[in-house]
């Protein structure tokens, strides 16, 4: 994981591959990146995961925004953070606040937002004068009002995350009643039928902040949008139910890779493919399903590795537990994805010092038949 310094950016972390596609993750009014602790290693094995800090919370300048700031300000400053990142398209996901910006990226920078997520927001948060009335309260009485009444605008009865609660008592007060301006000004009902970005909407059956109707209305409006209810999560679901959160979150944003069966087809071939689908019966038709979704729809469209990485660790497994038919299979999958000859054999050199001699030995002669076959078929 890396942090950027302080300076005229949000404070932000970036973990996972770099070669993985982006995936922003915003804050709720009142915490940090933190928010996300539970459910980001989740999504860093397959996205180029960024969480950043609103202005004047965690780590970020308190002087990036002003009285009268904007959700339309804040989501400039995530569009400069993109930029300085070389992340010209992205997905994103933003709980409350959070959420609100990814809203107006979506419908005013609809070629930034490859899929959107929103959880705990709305289209609009209740009306200019809350939020106005809080902004005045901050700015007089400071935040530890509010910290102490946090647990239960943000979690369920029994449950809080004290480092959240000191986020929000840490927090620069102007920020934070800048913040309350934009929540104020912000109203973005009749923009999101523009939204075209394939969208998530996420609610907690108990949140009091933004009840799940605020939910509904986002997910009737924007064309395609889908909608998931969590019981048992207030208005900060991620640290409440990290589980079913990053579930959602892994679902909707896989759906960009490549799906299970053309990474089935690419690796192994679409006459093997066409073949398993062929002899699928009543019986191994769940198996199928689970070997599409979860081995090639989950693990090999995992950018972490290359294929060719994935195709000798593939091949070593099949040799140390002596599936000799399944690594038949895999060879020739090999020198679909490209490895030569040469490689496929030093592959099979290492297993005989980790696995055995006795299995390398077996797995050669099943490797050069194949690898003599398809020399034939080559020729042929």
């Amino acid at each position: 994981m890396t942090t950027a310094p302080r300076g005229t950016l949000p404070h932000h972390t970036v973990e996972g591959p770099e070669t993985a596609p982006p995936l922003l993750l915003g804050p709720s009014l009142g915490t940090s990146t933190a928010l996300w602790d539970a459910v980001a290693p989740r999504l860093r094995t397959a996205h180029r995961v960024v969480r950043w800090d609103l202005p004047g919370h965690g780590r970020s300048p308190a002087d990036l925004i002003g009285p009268g700031t904007t959700v339309a300000d804040l989501a400039g400053l995530v569009l400069a953070l993109a930029d300085s990142l070389g992340m010209d398209r992205f997905a994103y996901a933003g709980v409350s606040l959070g959420g609100a910006v990814g809203l107006h990226l979506a419908a005013r920078h609809p070629d930034r937002v490859a899929r959107l997520a929103v959880l705990g927001s709305s289209a609009h948060f209740g009306g200019a004068g809350p939020w106005r009335e809080r902004a005045a309260l901050v700015r007089r009485e400071g935040l530890a009002g509010l910290a102490d009444a946090a647990p239960q605008r943000w979690f369920t009865p029994g449950f809080t995350v004290p480092a959240l609660v000191a986020d929000l008592r840490a927090a620069d007060p102007g920020a934070y009643a800048a913040c309350c301006d934009a929540l104020a000004a912000y109203d973005i009902r009749e923009s999101l039928a523009s939204i075209g970005a394939p969208t998530l909407v996420v609610a907690g059956r108990a949140d009091p902040a933004t009840p799940p109707a605020h939910a509904r209305e986002l997910a009737d409006a924007i064309p395609g949008a889908s909608l998931l209810e969590l019981a048992g999560a207030s208005h900060l679901a991620p640290p409440e139910r990290p589980g079913p959160v990053a579930a959602a979150l892994r679902a909707h944003f896989s759906a960009v890779r490549e799906s299970g069966t053309a990474v089935r087809r690419a690796v192994l071939g679409d006459a093997h493919v066409d073949r398993a689908r062929a002899n699928t019966t009543p019986f191994t038709a769940p198996f199928q399903d689970f070997i599409s979704r979860y081995a090639w729809g989950e693990i090999w469209t995992d950018p972490t590795l290359a294929r060719r990485e994935r195709s000798m660790i593939t091949m070593t497994a099949l040799v140390a537990r002596g599936h000799l038919d399944e690594l038949a299979l895999h060879v020739r999958a090999a020198r679909r994805i490209g490895l030569t000859p040469e490689e496929i054999g030093a592959v099979l050199l290492q297993t005989a010092v980790y696995c055995g001699v006795p299995a390398a030995n077996a797995a050669s002669a099943v490797a050069e038949r194949v690898l003599a076959e398809e020399e034939a078929e080559d020729n042929g």
